[in-house]
């Protein structure tokens, strides 16, 4: 199995800008099974309001979609990416599958918001697992969920063989990948973590994307600072910075 990772800082309120982009570093993943990208990786993540980010969200099968379903079928993977998303009077962080063939698989809605995401999203109230081919089960998850005892319960009963983890991790001064490993701890799977780096009206973002494997092990990490594609090989381990 290939796994790849995209690390990007979006610009915020560019997301014509942020799709172009995006789209050039998924093209850097060429010859991976499952590509993650970051939470909110169109739209920017900090917004104070409904009202502020309302000109941002965009329906689940939106032009986000659009833009990943042409890689998805060009580069014959899966992609999972965060969006802001907008479903009739709803406003969610979400995060899209979209399947090798082109097909908008799920939209999962992330379960335990944080407090940036307080000011404008609602919860979503269901898991996802997805049965992907050339991956197996596979489980999308949007950053603070890895914070949900429920969520870490749901992933021991369910034992899905990935967990597609977009995120806008918060730096915070510390090492966080004891603590990603931590809330694994014995379920004998792979993570690929997708974070966005860089700031955001006065919020630092951690960056360091990473894959974990089974027993915690970590397979590839990247830098702090950079838009970067984390491309790692399952069977050979073999790991690749794109």
């Amino acid at each position: 199995m290939k796994l790849a990772a995209v690390q990007y800082c979006p610009p915020h309120g560019k997301p014509e800008v942020a799709r172009d982009e995006l789209r050039d570093l998924l093209m850097k993943a060429e010859g991976a099974d499952l590509i993650v990208c970051p939470e909110m990786a169109v739209s920017g993540y900090v917004w104070s309001s409904r009202e502020e980010i309302a000109p941002f969200v965009e329906a689940a099968a939106g032009p986000s979609f659009e833009m990943l379903r042409q890689c998805a079928i060009e580069l014959r993977a899966t992609i999972v990416c965060g969006i802001a998303e907008v479903a009739g009077d709803s406003l969610y962080n979400s995060a899209i599958t979209v399947s090798a063939e082109g097909t908008l698989v799920s939209c999962y809605r992330k379960n335990l918001l944080y407090e940036q995401d307080e000011t404008w999203a609602e919860p979503g109230r269901e898991r996802a697992l997805l049965q992907v081919p050339k991956v197996g089960l596979l489980c999308p998850a949007i950053c603070m969920d890895l914070n949900d005892d429920e969520f870490a319960l749901y992933i021991h009963q369910n034992r899905p063989e990935v967990i597609a983890f977009c995120t806008n991790w918060i730096e915070e001064g510390v090492d966080i990948l004891p603590y990603w490993r931590m809330r694994l701890f014995g379920w004998q799977g792979y993570m690929v973590v997708a974070d966005r780096w860089g700031s955001e009206r006065g919020t630092q973002f951690y960056g360091r994307s990473t894959v974990l494997g089974p027993d915690n092990a970590i397979l590839g990490t990247l830098c702090a600072e950079g838009n970067a594609v984390l491309w790692v090989d399952t069977e050979t381990l073999i790991t690749d910075v794109r």
